[in-house]
């Protein structure tokens, strides 16, 4: 991430500086600690010049999505219950990056409690995408992609709960990583639906992902949905190729209805695969076309569980959207969430026998075009369209990975989505450097009027 020539000092205050210039324009972050930010990257620098390195992550600057609470400074989860909240403790994600070298510039903005593509809050506003200010930037976690590819961070936190790294990434050109449900802790951070939520990076360059997640994973006492699922040392393998993988291209649903140039791309991408020695075979993948239903009940569900208090006291302590989109969890049963439940245990089983056959499936991240701020839309039919090739793998906790893979002709990114088994996440990342290797979608930026001195 850092040049090998530059310090760490140097790599934040450029990080800072575009912040100053531009975060005005893009509003990709909510909070910025610039001088515990120019504290910790100088003392970085002078552990360098005495020989020593701080960790993996050696003054690696950082954005946190704003809804993972940071020791001392501001963590507002994008709403105006929390838009004083300064908690006491970092999350364990955020420590394990701290003593790792990793150095945390300030928070990103998010859509409100985490709860949409738009990522909007009554906190700060609307976020807006590098790539085009009249577009989303994705959701929820639209800062921490915008700020990645704006160069405001060299790399970012967020969450996924059906999307919410993986949609934000493809929509910004970034890539981004959803972990294995229970390989990050969720400690400190806003849930959503705690059955699904979990923390995960964010960064142009996918070794970069391997980095942080080799720093964040493992179990946390205070959460027992983090369990220590196989992991191991990774990161020596990372650059071993595919040859021999099988990648699996769905025949049903995920490509039907899919914007051509999306489609396009994604099958470009999957043909590097294939000249890189992967195998491509076309799979069935039953049922999927109803998981989205099922997730969506059990996600708006968990939500009011989570913001009954909240949504007590009227929708005008909320941006309206989310309310209403929140307040239809209130309309699901018992019955509906039992029948959830029952559908995600066969849908775990369709999974593990498709992934019997192949290593990896691979889809378009998001089927749409990037929609635009003033989108008339519902919240949650917006929600409903980006998000429908992922809310399927976030509701059988499978690990996913969005890599951009070009260009919509109306300018804007496009990301391919690829999945694997349980714990898979080396797998995962070994395909993502190897497709990064033979292509360069990873390395262009959003055309910004940043100066002659900005090489991102």
């Amino acid at each position: 991430m850092t040049a090998p020539s530059e310090g760490a000092l140097a790599a934040v205050s450029r990080c800072l500086d575009r912040i100053a210039r531009l975060n005005d324009t893009l509003n990709a972050m909510i909070t910025v600690d610039t001088a515990a930010a120019l504290e910790a990257a100088a003392a970085a620098d002078a552990a360098a010049r005495a020989g020593r390195r701080t960790g993996l992550l050696h003054g690696i600057a950082l954005a946190i999505k704003d809804n993972i609470e940071t020791e001392g400074l501001r963590t507002t989860s994008g709403s105006l219950f929390f838009a004083d909240h300064v908690p006491n403790r970092d999350a364990p994600a955020v420590e394990r990056l701290r003593r790792a070298g990793a150095i945390i510039l300030g928070k990103a903005t998010l859509h409100e409690l985490a709860f949409g593509i738009r990522s909007t809050n009554p906190v700060v506003g609307q976020c807006h995408n590098p790539w085009h200010p009249g577009r989303v930037p994705g959701g929820s976690s639209g800062g921490s992609g915008a700020a990645v590819a704006a160069g405001f961070a060299q790399a970012a936190l967020g969450t996924d709960t059906g999307g919410s790294i993986r949609l934000p990434a493809a929509m910004t050109g970034v890539a981004g990583l959803r972990p294995t449900f229970g390989r990050v802790p969720n400690t400190g951070c806003m849930p959503v639906s705690a059955g699904h939520d979990t923390i995960g990076p964010m960064a142009h360059d996918v070794t970069d992902l391997a980095l942080i997640l080799a720093v964040i994973a493992g179990p946390d006492g205070e959460d027992p949905t983090c369990i220590e699922g196989p992991l191991g040392n990774f990161l020596p393998a990372l650059h071993d190729g595919i040859q021999g993988l099988t990648v699996g291209i769905p025949r049903n649903y995920y490509f039907e209805g899919v914007e051509p140039a999306i489609a396009a791309a994604v099958m470009t991408a999957a043909w590097v695969l294939e000249g890189l020695g992967a195998r491509l075979v076309d799979v069935d993948v039953p049922g999927a076309a109803d998981m989205h239903a099922f997730m969506t009940v059990m996600v708006t569900a968990d939500a009011c569980h989570v913001h009954a208090e909240r949504l007590a006291q009227g929708r005008e302590f909320f941006d309206g959207p989310t309310y209403d989109r929140m307040l239809t969890g209130l309309e699901y049963t018992a019955l509906d969430y039992a029948r959830a439940i029952v559908a995600k245990r066969r849908w775990k089983a369709t999974l593990a026998q498709c992934f019997a056959g192949v290593d990896l499936l691979l889809s378009p991240t998001v089927p749409t075009l990037v929609p635009p701020i003033a989108d008339t839309r519902g919240l949650g039919e917006a929600t409903r369209a980006a998000s429908r090739n992922t809310y399927g793998g976030a509701f059988g906790e499978l690990p996913g990975l969005s890599l951009p893979c070009g260009f919509t002709p109306d300018g804007l990114p496009v990301g391919v989505q690829l999945e694997a088994a349980w714990w898979q996440e080396p797998l995962l990342l070994r395909a993502g450097v190897a497709y990064q290797r033979a292509t360069d979608w990873h390395l262009v930026r959003p055309p910004l009027d940043l100066g002659e001195d900005d090489d991102l």
